[in-house]
């Protein structure tokens, strides 16, 4: 998506400093429901609860106001990885996707060399420390070879509590999930480590049963990476995962929106089992995210996109997506039969909860982050606003 042009004629739409301004008469997505002729006050960085008589106001009559989208698992975008990029390559992909109205992202990882991948650490909780990102997400190389995806088998290892510590320690605080196949030898006393450092175990990329993985849940798991997506179907005689995470309060499913990773229907049944607040909508996004078709590198292996999915070169497996979570949202309104408020708790306050930071994100109530997405009539972006600062001008035409 390219940048909006400017404003309409005659509106100005810019942040005055030290000044209040209201975003006035748009359809505002707030924790009880849409209310319509509403209006979002923000002051610096943050939603204010009051207006001032001087502040400045910009009509956003027949428009949206939602919450920024928080995305808990990506791995790059605008032609540029998380996994291999420099610290240049990382801050395009986030400034790709925050255009897109994701405005809180966890960096992902994807499978490499235990040593190449705690220094990948150490470069993203910098970015992570100076706010650009919410943390980092490691995804491998802990995961079972029989659902590797788009994964390097020769660099898969089972996981050893030791090493995921390793990684932990390598990320200086800012290690938010790490996926795992659970059943491997290591599993479950993994799960155990990351609960009692404040680490998510998502369980992911997975040949476990129904029964390893109540074991895994129990033991402190308590995401599904990519519900559906490298595991096994779900069986009547043999459930497998996928009815283990479902059924479970505990566990908060992703869901990869995109129209190729899922069927409609899969969709319908997460959401039908666990609710929008058990729900995390994801882009699992790869290089291509927000930039085209072509090859590119994730991590050491070949991808080819066409028609904007992503396949592996060799073995024509799914490699990510290059979706962005306006697209996820859209998607779920005028696809998938949801409503804008289901929609926005999936994309916005399920991630943020999951993450910890509801206190400050995720919903549009006073005292948090003015992070916000101007969305049009057909759910196409108009603005974005990250901590008060217009990202994408809003254009109002």
């Amino acid at each position: 998506m390219a940048t909006p042009p400017g404003a309409r004629s005659g509106a100005d739409t810019r942040l005055r400093t030290g000044a209040q301004t209201i975003l006035k008469g748009a359809r505002v997505a707030l924790p009880g429901g849409v209310v319509d002729n509403g209006e979002v006050v923000v002051e610096g960085d943050r939603i204010a609860a009051n207006a001032q008589e001087n502040a400045q106001v910009i009509d956003v009559t027949g428009h949206y106001v939602v919450p920024g989208f928080v995305d808990i698992h990506n791995h790059g975008g605008g032609g540029a990885s998380f996994t291999s990029g420099t610290v240049e390559d990382v801050l395009t992909g986030i400034d790709t996707h925050r255009r897109h109205g994701t405005t809180t992202l966890v960096a992902s990882t994807v499978t490499g060399d235990m040593d190449f991948l705690a220094q990948r650490a150490g470069l993203l909780s910098e970015l992570a420390e100076q706010g650009d990102l919410a943390g980092i997400h490691f995804e491998g190389p802990f995961i079972s070879p029989c659902r590797k995806g788009a994964h390097s088998e020769e660099l898969l290892r089972d996981p050893d509590p030791a090493e995921v510590r390793k990684l932990i320690d390598a990320a200086r605080g800012q290690a938010r999930m790490v996926t795992l196949a659970t059943e491997l030898p290591g599993g479950v006393d993994s799960v155990r480590l990351l609960a009692e450092h404040g680490v998510i175990a998502a369980i992911g990329h997975t040949d476990a049963t129904y029964e390893q993985t109540v074991e895994a849940i129990d033991a402190g798991a308590t995401v599904a990476t990519h519900l559906f997506n490298a595991m096994p179907a779900l069986g009547h005689r043999a459930p497998g995962p996928i009815a283990a995470l479902l059924e479970d309060e505990r566990i908060t499913v992703e869901l990869i929106n995109d129209g190729t990773h899922l069927h409609p229907a899969s969709l319908q049944l997460a959401f039908h089992h666990a609710g929008p607040d058990r729900v995390a909508f994801i882009t699992d996004a790869m290089d291509a995210a927000g930039f085209g078709d072509g090859r590119y590198m994730l991590g050491p292996l070949e991808v080819e996109v066409a028609d904007g999915v992503a396949r592996l070169v060799e073995g024509g497996s799914i490699a990510g997506s290059t979706l962005t979570l306006d697209r996820a949202f859209k998607r779920a309104v005028t696809l998938d039969g949801l409503s804008v408020e289901d929609a926005v708790t999936a994309l916005s306050t399920t991630p943020a909860r999951l993450l910890g930071m509801s206190d400050s994100i995720g919903s549009l109530e006073p005292g948090k982050y003015a992070d916000l997405v101007l969305l049009d009539a057909s759910y196409d972006v108009k603005g974005v606003l990250r901590r008060g600062v217009w990202v994408v001008e809003p254009h109002l035409v």
